[in-house]
This record gives structure tokens, sequence and C-alpha cells, in this order.
């Protein structure tokens, strides 16, 4: 079969890079081992797809060059998503943080993305592994399990290492160094971190706990969100977010309550209940059993008469401050991400196409750009993959 462009990975960027290539007159063959498209993002958004943000900026994104992936998301924005959605008359709404989900189902989006193939001509096969692929003069010779497939230009839109379960795998970061092109180290991303030692026997039976908002910090980098307490560790998108940015070994605090100087409400609460021991105080501003375990393991407890107001803003400073001793992450089993990826020093930032291997592109995941939790990667993909779809 000749086709002119093959994109292997039918996943948000694989699809987008199809759909635009194909609006311009290319025949375009989508080629994914899964045997369905879009798996990811069916189950992405606990099943209703948060497929973008309204405040996208390169700021939200990590890479060893920052500025790769700004001509990208100039030329294809949220905006733009946005208005295909409504395009196909998708109900969707902000959940919080400039986040967009779908107001029924994740399928929508994917529906939305084959009708687009389908209007572009695009030839989609699943359950198609890929076994071989070579350069060839005229292109690209790609052995499949379905045969032999040509192409002019060659699209790796396969994805990182985030949950295996659902076939994820190293062939883009393989067929990448295949090429020679050079692949730096990845790590798990946006995913729980583990506990380990004395620190996760004092905490695993606060497992199913939650603080609605508490921040996280480190490296000088601050995230405000909700924080979960598991039987491994802790979650909760606070720490999802900080996650990507802690490496073991690094200091990690968080901010039990931001919101609320604590030491000033202590003092507020010891005048109006003098009697009343401190474990059971913090129980009205912390979830009861935290502040039980924290007085336990760290703060002590008598009543409040007994403290002074510079005891009560020691406490309040330690609670904005508490030091947690991380061991590690869940790794890529529940990660939503891939850090690292395909170097982008080797990639034309306007086309997405190999500097080594002309013909040759890497959208999406694959490379070592990585988005904040909450719709950012998604638009990373719709980006990636129109930046080179409007090339290839």
């Amino acid at each position: 079969m000749k086709v002119d462009v093959l994109v292997i990975g039918a996943g948000a960027a694989g699809l987008m890079c199809a759909i635009t290539a194909g609006q311009r007159g290319r025949r375009v063959l989508v080629l994914d081992h899964a045997n369905k498209p879009g798996k990811k993002i069916l189950m992405s958004g606990g099943g209703r797809c948060n497929f973008t943000n309204l405040g996208v900026t390169p700021a939200q994104y990590l890479s060893a060059n920052p500025h790769f992936c700004k001509s990208a998301l100039a030329r294809y924005t949220q905006w733009d998503f946005i208005a295909l959605v409504e395009k196909h008359r998708i109900a969707y709404h902000e959940k919080e943080l400039g986040q967009l989900f779908c107001d029924e189902s994740s399928k929508l989006i994917v529906r939305m993305l084959l009708d687009e193939c389908t209007a572009a001509s695009v030839r989609i096969e699943t359950s198609c592994a890929v076994e071989k692929v070579r350069k060839t003069e005229e292109g690209f010779a790609v052995l499949t399990a379905n045969g032999e497939v040509h192409a002019d230009s060659l699209v790796i839109a396969s994805g990182g290492l985030s949950i295996p379960s659902m076939g994820a795998s190293g062939f883009g970061y393989e067929l990448a160094r295949q090429f020679g092109h050079n692949v730096l180290p990845t790590r798990a991303g946006l995913v729980p971190l583990t506990l380990s030692g004395k620190h996760q026997e004092h905490y695993q039976d606060l497992a199913g706990v939650a603080l609605p908002v508490a921040e996280t910090r480190t490296n000088g980098r601050p995230f405000r969100a909700g924080l979960l307490f598991t039987h491994r560790g802790i979650s909760g998108p606070a720490i999802l977010q900080i996650s990507s940015y802690w490496q073991p070994g690094d200091d990690l605090r968080i901010d039990l309550s931001p919101e609320q100087d604590i030491g000033d409400w202590l003092i507020a609460q010891r005048a109006a209940r003098p009697g009343a021991e401190l474990r059971n105080v913090l129980g009205d501003l912390l979830p009861r059993r935290l502040a039980q375990r924290l007085c336990e393991l760290w703060l002590g407890s008598k009543p409040m008469r007994q403290y002074r107001d510079a005891e009560l803003h020691d406490t309040g400073a330690r609670l904005h401050d508490w030091p947690i001793v991380a061991s590690g992450t869940e790794g890529y089993r529940t990660a939503e991400v891939t850090l690292g990826g395909v170097d982008t020093d080797e990639l034309s930032s306007t086309t997405l196409q190999s500097k080594r291997v002309p013909g040759l592109y890497f959208i999406g995941e694959v490379i070592d750009v990585t988005g904040w939790l909450g719709g950012y990667n998604f638009q990373w993909a719709w980006a990636s993959g129109h930046a080179a779809g409007e090339v290839v």
C-alpha cells in the first residue's frame, strides 16, 4: 500500500495530525496497535475528558528547551479546539482553574475526531502492530501485521510510557534511537507520591482523608489544589502537579491551610475555647484524623489556655510548612504523562520534523514536552499534531 502520510498512533496528537493533513488533500493512513482509537481520551477526566484549558501558555510546560512548545501552541490555540468542539455541538463546562470538560462523555470527543477523519478521507487501522520501519529513497517502508506500507512522510504519535495497562510502550523512543535521535531520560509525571518506612506507618491509616486546598512546594515551585492521603502515600491534584518537579531526595513542603493564617486563627480560638485541647481545635480547621495524628507525632497537645501567642504562631508556621518525606512515585502504572522523551533540539519547533531524517516527524507525548495537570497535555497534542499536519 502507498500513502502520502503514515501516522503511527491513533491518540489525540495522531488523530489531529491526520485530520489536518487529510484536509489538505493528503492520503493519510493511521495505524495503532490498540483495538480502538483514542483510548487515553476515553478514560481521561473520569470519562469526561479534560480536553483543554482556558489559560494555556508556554509557562505550563516542562522541557529541556522551554521555548520549543511556543510556536505550535501559538498557531493552534485552546480557542481553536474549543471552536471545533462547539462546531460539533458538544456541551462542555469549566470545572476549575480553566479546566474544560465534556458535560456528558469523552466518547463525544473521540467521535468528533473520527467524524473529522472521515470527512478528510483519513483511513484508520487498529489492532495493527508495526514490526519494522526503514528509510527508502522515496520515504519510508513500514512492515505491519497487515502488510507493508510505503509513505512519503512518517509521523510518530505513539505516546509515552504512562498507563501501560492501556498499551503504552516505548515504541516511539526505540524508533527515534533507530534513526539516530537522542532520547532524554524518561520518568513518570502527574503521579501520586509514595511514602516508606516510618513515614508510611505514620500516615497509611489516613487513606481517604482529603484536604480541599493545600499548597505543595518543591524546588521553588508551588501548586495549590486538593490533597488526598492513600494507603501508599499522598495524591490529589496538588501532589500530581508537584510530582513533575520533584525527584527522590528533593525537599517537599506542604502548606496544610494556605488560605488561613493558622497562628492568628489559633489565638482567636484560644480566646473562645480556652479549655479545649489543641488537637480538637485543629480538628475544626483540618480533617480531624489528620489533626490528631499531627499532634501525636509532631505538635503535641494541651489545653489552649496553656499556649502563649508565640507558641501558637510557631504551631501555625509549622503547619504552613509541613515537611513530608516521599520516597518515590507510583510509577508509570498510574502516571498521567511521561516526562522526558525525544530531544527537541533535534526537531523543528515549527513543523515537528526531524532535523536528522527528512520526512520523519514526532508529535505529542513522545517528545520532551510535558504539560501541567488540567488539560494542558491534550492542548499540546492538538497543537503539535496540527503543526505537523500542516506540512506533512
